[in-house]
Parts: C-alpha cells; structure tokens; sequence
C-alpha cells in the first residue's frame, strides 16, 4: 500500500476530487494527528453491483421498515457516528481535518449520507462521494443492530437505479464480504475507474428522491440476485 505524506499540496475539496479521480484518498493517522496521508492499496475493495448479497433476514429487515432511511439530511450526525468506536475498532482515523473537507464536500453535492433512523434518533449510516458514475465509500456506523447494513442496503439499491458502476470500498473486511465484498488490483481498479468516471450517476433518482421504502429498495437487488 502506497503513502503518501500530505506536505506535498494543501488538499482542497478540489484536490480531493482529483485524487479521488486518481484512486488515491486521504486518511488520518488517528482522529487527533492534525496530518493526512494519501492511501494507494495495492488490492483496492469493491462491491461489484451486479453481485450484490442480501441475507433473506437482512432482506426482512429491510422490508420491514424498521428503521426510517433518510438521504442527506444529517452529514455531521453520521461523521460523528462514523469517528465513534465500534465492534473491532478502538480508535479512527477521522481527524478535524477529514471532517471539513468531507462536509464542503457534501456542502457541494458531492458527498451523501445515508442514514437509519429510529423512534426520531440517529442509529446508523454511512458517507461517501460521489465522482461521475463512481461511489467511494467512506465509513459506516451503527449503535442498532443492523442499522448500518439497512443503509448500505439502501445505498446499493440506489446506485443501481441511478446508474452507477462502480461501488469503491477501499479495503475489505469479513462484513463486507459477506455482501459480496472482492478485492480487486490496483491495475484492474483503475480501469474500473476509468470507465466509471465517463458516466454520470443520479443518487436521487431512486424514488424520485423521496424516502424509499424496503421493498422499493429490494425490488432492484432481486433482480440481480
């Protein structure tokens, strides 16, 4: 894995862009080391979207509606969560820094959350930007059980109605292969890019950017499964 000290160029919301455009993005050494490192994997982590998994009880979960799934409404909410530990991991790497890029970044339109809610409180979500028909997951969090795959199962659905191709992971854990997580070469995830950058996805056209409900969100991934 590729790093690369961040003294090089100050990274604006643009650079990230480009960098994301590259293959590369930033992290932190922990959330209160004030420096980014560029990230290069020599195996990068993707979801293909045509190989999408659901568990038949996840996919009761979903439908159920347990949770009310909600799209961009609370970026700070969901970085906080996402910097909170978790199951397997003590300490995160979301700095001040990661934390004001990514909200500019979701200030222009480029970075989405996705996030379940119950009984009016914030339990789970994710982020990540978007860049062409490419979306680069960033970060997951969930204080309820299953509150965090609900919305990767909303994301996943919604990028396959919007047209996206390529669902970026960064790395690869047990948890996400059991969605259909695969590691991919650094040579064969930049071509993936490349051909993902020269679309455009729509992140709201599931629903027509209305909440969606479980089963308007499995009707997609069925018909891949």
């Amino acid at each position: 894995m590729s790093r690369l000290n961040d003294q090089i160029v100050e990274i604006t919301p643009e650079v990230l862009l480009k960098a994301y455009a590259c293959g590369i993005f930033p992290m932190a050494e922990s959330a209160d080391d004030p420096g980014l490192y560029w990230i290069e994997p020599e195996r990068r982590g993707i979801i293909p979207l045509d190989n999408f998994r659901i568990s038949s009880r996840l996919a009761r979960t979903v439908r159920s509606d347990k949770f009310e799934v909600r799209i961009d409404t609370d970026f700070e909410g969901v970085i906080a969560g996402c910097a909170e530990p978790q199951e397997g991991r003590d300490k995160t790497w979301i700095n001040d820094r990661i934390r004001r890029l990514y909200g500019e970044l979701f200030q222009r339109g480029r970075c989405h959350t996705v996030e379940a809610w119950r009984d009016g409180q914030l339990v789970g979500g994710l982020y990540g930007v978007r860049l062409g028909s490419a979306f680069f997951g960033e970060s997951m969090f969930h204080r309820e059980r299953d509150a965090s795959k609900v919305a990767l199962v909303h994301l996943v659905a919604r990028l396959m109605v919007g047209g996206f191709r390529l669902l970026d992971t960064q790395f690869v854990t047990s948890h996400l292969k059991s969605f259909g997580a695969v590691e991919v070469s650094r040579r064969q995830y930049q071509r993936l890019l490349d051909q993902a950058l020269q679309g455009e996805g729509d992140f709201y056209r599931l629903a027509d950017g209305c909440p969606a409900t479980g089963s308007a969100v499995l009707q997609p991934i069925s018909q891949t499964s």
